[in-house]
């Protein structure tokens, strides 16, 4: 029996689960959740099925053909139960990595989607808990449903930075033992760049810019808080209900490690979260050395999306709003109608200055399903 771990249940850790419902490719799934949930078992089942942005998990598994999620209550004091067939255990006493059960429940793969243990470097027995831990614990191998914090140690000889469709294929199973998914702005963002690093027929990148106008997440404040110790970015502690936020992000920091040719690249990036639910918009700004028409880039772009066989790039020539995309299983949709260039002629010669939007669900369409398939490619190497 295969058996996916997942520490951490927010909105990637629910979602993940959600997934791997849809694909099948576990039998079933341990949850650590490190505390009791609500009053009881039933609390937890309420909440895992239900979801304010994409619907009750029935709905979102079958459609409107009217069919329900049939459960199972295996034991109400070992929470374990079945939705359709497939298995679930959560567990609910240990929050330390090194402490949770995974061997004495046969889990090789955990997904930590708790956003909390980032640095691989750290050794598994650190007071405060390690990714390492869960290794300690009898897992095989651990995916990082964000992006590693390295600091000065770098990228450990066991670890990996991946996006899947960008550079999944550098993942080595005798190798690799902790991997990141990075982030979904990265993931989106890599599946951009990487056409225009691929192609022969544009010129070479100059610099790049980009800002991610980016839906809410958990860690901003639904009402205004007073901003904890050492805080520096006061605007995060606003109400995401009531403001556009400026913010930083580190997905041009992620991007030069998942794409090395981007090193020598000058990058910069922002983040402006807005307050909608899910689908969030790349703006990219390309300089390109020489004369590139809008329409080369988009011949680009149409290739790509015409060679991609799992659809993690698409092509659109349509005119969306972010309410359209909710749920597409893509890295990023091109938005088509909206590519634009312009070609100045400076000492040095002929430049171009691109504009090009992409559009990604960044919590499931984009980044969960590119995970789950991470996730699944190395689940199948074992």
């Amino acid at each position: 029996m295969k058996y996916l771990g997942i520490n951490g249940l927010g909105r990637i850790g629910k979602l993940t689960l959600w997934n791997q419902i849809c694909i099948g490719h576990f039998d079933g799934y341990v949850i650590n959740a490190g505390r009791e949930i609500g009053r009881n078992l039933e609390d937890f089942i309420h909440f895992l099925t239900t979801d304010s942005t994409y619907g009750e998990l029935s709905r979102f598994l079958y459609g409107h053909k009217g069919e329900d999620c049939k459960i199972e209550i295996i034991s109400m004091e070992n929470w374990e139960f079945k939705i359709d067939g497939n298995y679930f255990k959560v567990l609910t006493k240990d929050r330390n990595p090194k402490d949770i059960k995974w061997k004495e429940n046969n889990v090789e793969v955990v997904v930590d989607c708790t956003g909390v243990f980032l640095n691989p470097n750290e050794s598994a027995d650190g007071p405060k808990g390690s990714v390492r831990g869960h290794l300690e614990a009898g897992a095989k191998k651990v995916v990082c449903s964000a992006p590693f914090k390295l600091g000065s140690e770098g990228m450990p000889e066991d670890g990996k930075m991946v996006v899947y469709g960008v550079n999944h294929h550098e993942y080595d199973s005798e190798r690799h033992n902790i991997i990141s998914g990075a982030s979904c702005t990265t993931t989106g963002l890599s599946h951009m760049m990487k056409p225009l690093l691929k192609s022969e027929n544009i010129g070479d990148i100059l610099s790049v810019s980009m800002s991610t106008i980016h839906a809410a997440t958990n860690n901003q404040e639904v009402l205004d808080a007073l901003p904890k110790t050492g805080a520096k970015d006061l605007r995060r502690n606003r109400s995401i209900f009531n403001n556009i936020i400026i913010t930083s992000t580190g997905a041009a920091k992620a991007l030069k490690i998942v794409l090395p040719e981007l090193k020598e690249v000058p990058f910069v990036a922002d983040s402006i979260r807005v307050p909608t639910n899910t689908v969030s918009l790349i703006s990219l700004n390309v300089a390109f050395d020489g004369d590139v028409s809008a329409e080369e880039i988009n011949d680009v772009y149409r290739e790509f999306a015409g060679k991609d066989k799992e659809h993690m790039l698409i092509f659109s020539e349509v005119q969306n709003v972010s309410s359209d995309l909710r749920g597409k299983k893509a890295s990023v949709i091109i938005e088509g109608v909206e590519t634009a260039s312009e070609v100045i002629d400076v000492k040095c010669g002929m430049v171009t200055h691109a504009k090009i939007m992409g559009w990604y669900d960044n919590e499931f369409g984009n980044y969960v399903n590119s995970l789950c398939k991470i996730i699944n490619h190395i689940e199948t190497q074992l």
